[in-house]
């Protein structure tokens, strides 16, 4: 693997659980693929214009397909737990990530190969979001499932209109553990997934060792905080809206080409974001420009089809910092 041209661009690609699910009522694996596929299209024209790339992922949906395979099994076979359920996604997701883009690489004669690293990220012990859970796992549910799911002693919150789900604790991400890893992968040139789900969250116990915690950390803020941790130039949010919106779903809704980190800050103090939402994303985006030591760091969302016209300034929500 030959290493990173100086004048390479590097960019961290958040895609979201649902980029391998493009049709809700076909979620079985063959489907998946034919999702992934498209998505590393997209990744790989921006390798073959010059770009760096490092994918994480959500996995929302595969965790609740496994939490489900928990519950028709607890007869026959032990219950996996959270830890290793987002272990386990982050090597199947990142195998689909990782064949779908070398091949991409094969087909264009790129020189470059694609990695998964599974990753583990520090969370505080007494993080307050321990005693307030509010990130949703698994599938949508029924008001009714929802209700017998809390008579066994899980929260369950409605998700934005769009459905029950369960929650668990989501404390904010305090170090990528895999860090320098990814960091001197990406500089001999390679294509890294890492951080998949959020990554696994972990607290040093008192003897300073590592130890895993029941709880799951948003995509995107751990996405964030690994491109401004690795100096990306690039932060790029990819979900289920071409662009972000106001009063979004609302006859006075106004597509957003553009906007500053002050600006988006103001539009979240006025709720125009939903919290299970777009929220998280437009709260990355903010997160990854403050911490940025890139003087021309930038944030776009935009969804998967429309990255490359997104990169070209055509389409997409682009966040800046404000001009001096």
């Amino acid at each position: 693997m030959s290493s990173t041209p100086e004048s390479s661009r590097l960019a961290v690609i958040a895609i979201g659980g649902n980029s391998l699910i493009a049709d809700s009522r076909a979620p079985e694996v063959v489907h998946q693929w034919d999702a992934v596929r498209e998505t590393a299209r997209n990744i790989a024209d921006m390798v073959e214009a010059g770009w760096t790339v490092v994918v994480t992922h959500g996995n929302g949906p595969q965790v609740g397909f496994i939490l489900r395979r928990n519950e028709l099994a607890a007869r026959e076979v032990h219950p996996t737990p959270l830890d290793l359920i987002v272990a386990d996604t982050q090597g199947s997701i990142g195998f689909m990530l990782q064949q779908t883009l070398n091949n991409e690489f094969f087909q264009r004669q790129l020189d470059r190969q694609c990695i998964t690293l599974v990753t583990q990220v520090e969370v505080a012990a007494d993080d307050p979001a321990f005693a307030n859970p509010t990130k949703p796992i698994g599938s949508f549910l029924a008001e009714a499932q929802a209700r017998a799911f809390e008579q066994e002693g899980w929260q369950v919150v409605e998700d934005a209109g769009r459905g029950w789900r369960r929650v668990v604790a989501s404390p904010e991400p305090l170090a990528i553990v895999e860090e320098r890893a990814i960091r001197q992968a990406v500089q001999m040139g390679w294509i890294v997934v890492a951080v998949g789900g959020g990554g696994i969250p972990v607290i040093r116990n008192t003897k300073g060792e590592l130890r895993s915690v029941y709880a799951v950390i948003d995509k995107d803020r751990a996405s964030s905080l690994l491109a401004a941790r690795i100096d990306a130039n690039l932060l790029l949010i990819s979900t289920g809206v071409e662009k972000v919106a106001l009063n979004y779903g609302h006859p006075n809704q106004i597509w957003l080409d553009e906007l500053t980190v002050a600006e988006a800050e103001r539009y979240m103090a006025a709720g125009h974001f939903a919290p299970g939402s777009m929220k998280p994303k437009i709260e990355a985006c903010v997160r990854f420009l403050k911490q940025s030591r890139q003087t021309e760091a930038t944030a776009i969302i935009t969804d998967p089809s429309h990255l490359g016209q997104a990169l070209q300034g055509k389409t997409g929500t682009r966040m800046v910092r404000p001009h001096p």
